[in-house]
């Protein structure tokens, strides 16, 4: 085993002895000088883990020396140990980014601490999350196999997505372990949704919150009560995505983490319609035609949501000023919030932002992005960085800042896809993957979610003979045709609109300032 090297500098060594032994004994390997000069000798000529810099020197003092080593190897922590308690030495020590301060005297078990804690708290951090993930693996699965409602469901998919955190932070091994319990939990979850959707939407009493019920069980609330709501919605974002970014905030804002059900298909055109109009997709094409877009209809599918969300408001008997607003670059970002001020006389702001939706397409078809984002992880990091230089953390500073509640949600999310089904069907089908709709679909029942009455799902039916498929966990469907090239375009691709606790269980989080 490596033995690590540290440095130790201070004008009374000698009186160190103890201290010296003490680390030896414990295996580190220890090189002391009694002054700047000499501390900068061995630095430039020796490689060191770790540097132990007396503050109080005479001639170069540490402060001085901690420049220079700065200068020559930023990266190798130094800590910084003085007899002083000034505050504008601490300060100086700190802006030089030490690693860690220490006041004398210090006894053997500071010393050790503070070693672990900048040497070994990776490996210390990483075996015991190894440890604790073993004792939950067992527990999650219990927790399994024995949930029958919407609510242990969710606290299920929070603990899954805790643990993929977790594990993926110290780049644990046991990610693979996760990784199959999440897929066994994603296959009892299909089940589970096969057996209690119809009912749920037939109007069941403990059914979940679903994307109809979100305005009238969040949004209109605030609203009756006066406040003023910016409702942010983030097309494809998940759970495990909000909980990757929420510390972006957590210095500005407080939170309150709730989340709901996507409806099926987890897909734009029904999910987030549902959603602003406040009633399910068959509900709106029987409603309101020409606001709704079939399938086979040529056009954006989405593209009458304000139009749809001015329907519920005024069904709800409410009359208020809102805009509706979809930023698509950052370009129209930057100017949206330049305007804010603009929108402070409007008691409702919606404001769509499709970054992750592109980001998961551009996956899709791109190799450079496929690169980019090549998993979960990195498909966060790459989430987490648009987020962090996006105009959206000013949005919602500046509309905090002008008395705004802030509602942030999605519409659904994504999974990843890996498992390729074989489907047969005519031209006139839809193109999404993890669902199809038409009269002529040929598959095998075991394997999906099919809804051969439509309106017991709540989804249109232009056609006697419309049925819908949904593909479960992390299938997805492909046809015979090409069936390799589909298969190497669409594998491990994110994709929606199926059924997965991914896709269907999604944040919906009010926003407040500190």
């Amino acid at each position: 085993m490596k033995r690590n090297r540290i440095l130790w500098a201070d004008d009374e060594i000698e009186m160190l002895k103890p201290h010296i032994l003490f680390l030896q004994e414990k295996g580190y390997e220890i090189t002391s000088v009694n002054s700047g000069p000499d501390a900068l000798d061995y630095f430039r000529s020796e490689v060191f883990d770790l540097i132990f810099l007396d503050e109080n020197m005479p001639g170069l003092t540490g402060i001085e020396t901690l420049t220079r080593m700065k200068e020559i190897n930023p990266s190798v922590p130094v800590i910084m140990i003085t007899k002083s308690e000034d505050e504008g030495i601490m300060t100086q020590a700190i802006g030089k980014k030490i690693a860690d301060y220490l006041i004398k005297p210090v006894n053997p078990n500071q010393i050790l601490l503070s070693i672990k804690k900048n040497l070994h708290k990776d490996d210390i951090v990483s075996e015991m999350t190894l440890d604790n993930y073993r004792e939950e693996y067992t527990k999650i699965n219990e927790l399994i196999s024995k949930a029958n409602d919407a609510v242990s469901w969710c606290a299920i998919y929070k603990r899954l997505v805790y643990w993929d955190l977790e594990l993926t932070a110290t780049q644990s091994p046991l990610i693979d372990l996760l990784n199959t319990q999440k897929q066994e939990a994603n296959n009892v979850f299909s089940r589970f949704i096969r057996v209690n959707y119809e009912s749920w939407i037939g109007g069941k009493d403990d059914r979940p919150l679903l994307s109809p019920d979100v305005f009238g069980d969040k949004v209109l609330p605030m609203l009756d009560k006066n406040d003023k709501v910016f409702f942010v919605l983030i097309d494809n974002f998940r759970l495990d995505h909000w909980y990757y970014i929420k510390d972006l905030l957590s210095a500005d804002f407080r939170f309150t983490e709730d989340v709901y059900y996507s409806i099926l298909p987890t897909a734009t055109q029904y999910a987030r319609n549902a959603l602003f109009a406040g009633m399910m997709p068959d509900k709106i094409a029987e409603n309101y035609p020409n606001l709704w877009v079939e399938e086979d209809q040529d056009g954006s599918k989405n593209r009458y949501e304000q139009e749809l969300l001015e329907r519920q408001l005024e069904r709800s008997g409410r009359q208020v000023s809102f805009t509706y607003n979809k930023i698509l670059t950052s370009v129209s970002g930057d100017k949206f919030v330049h305007n804010l001020a603009s929108l402070s006389g409007k008691q409702l702001n919606v404001v769509v932002l499709n970054f992750v939706d592109m980001l998961s397409h551009a996956r899709t078809d791109s190799a450079m992005i496929r690169e980019l984002a090549s998993d979960e992880a990195a498909y966060r990091s790459v989430i987490r960085s648009w987020f962090t230089h996006s105009p959206t953390i000013e949005m919602m500073k500046k509309a905090s800042a002008m008395g705004y509640k802030i509602i942030l949600t999605t519409d659904h999310g994504t999974v990843r896809v890996k498992n390729p089904l074989k489907i047969i069907s005519d031209k006139s089908i839809n193109d999404n993957v993890r669902y199809k709709t038409g009269k002529n679909i040929g598959y095998d029942r075991k394997q999906v979610y099919d809804v051969l009455n439509p309106q017991k799902a709540g989804l249109p039916c232009p056609n006697i003979s419309t049925k819908y498929i949904f593909a479960n966990g992390n299938d997805y469907f492909v046809y015979p045709n090409n069936y390799n090239q589909f298969v190497s375009l669409y594998t491990n691709s994110f994709q929606h609109g199926g059924i997965s606790m991914e896709e269907m269980i999604v944040p919906l989080i009010t926003i407040l300032p500190k």
